[in-house]
């Protein structure tokens, strides 16, 4: 097993990543506040929406194989009953490391694609959300960080 920081290091270190399940009207959704704070901080980040052609005035794709040149990690933000057909999608481009986006609720968490993505090579982090570590994090998502993580919302180990 490995740390929950160790993972996301890991993760963040990519420099190609896509977020699924990004929404045409953002609001508040979480996977417009990840890609945002992704893009803004340097990463080349890519939407991912089949119903969309454009997201934050940005290009988006309708699967993972659709991004020119692929990706190296994944943030999913689309419900959980999505989230096993993204994990095969990540497994079968050889896309190595995966994150299930959670914060208070159940967010994109699926135990059966944990499960899978792990035994075919991916590195899953099924809970908390990239933005409580590394360069793209603040003070609100640390602070979140550290409280979910005493709920199990965030996972100590990958």
């Amino acid at each position: 097993m490995t740390s929950i920081k160790a993972a996301a290091e890991q993760f963040l270190a990519a420099k190609r990543i896509a977020v699924t399940g990004v929404s045409r009207t953002p609001g508040s959704h979480g996977g417009n506040v990840v890609y945002q704070r992704l893009r803004d901080t340097g990463y080349e980040v890519f939407a991912v929406n089949p119903n969309a052609d454009t997201v934050e005035g940005d290009p988006c794709y309708p699967d993972l194989s659709s991004i020119p040149g692929g990706v190296e990690a994944v943030v999913i933000a689309t419900r959980p009953a999505h989230t096993a057909a993204t994990v095969r999608e990540a497994a079968d481009l050889g896309i190595k490391h995966v994150w299930m986006h959670r914060s208070v609720d159940a967010g994109s968490v699926d135990a059966e694609a944990t499960t899978y993505g792990r035994a075919h090579g991916v590195t899953v982090i099924d809970g908390g959300c990239p933005l409580m570590f590394g360069p793209p994090s603040d003070r609100t998502h640390r602070v979140m960080c550290r409280l979910m993580t005493l709920t199990g919302r965030v996972p100590r180990t990958v």
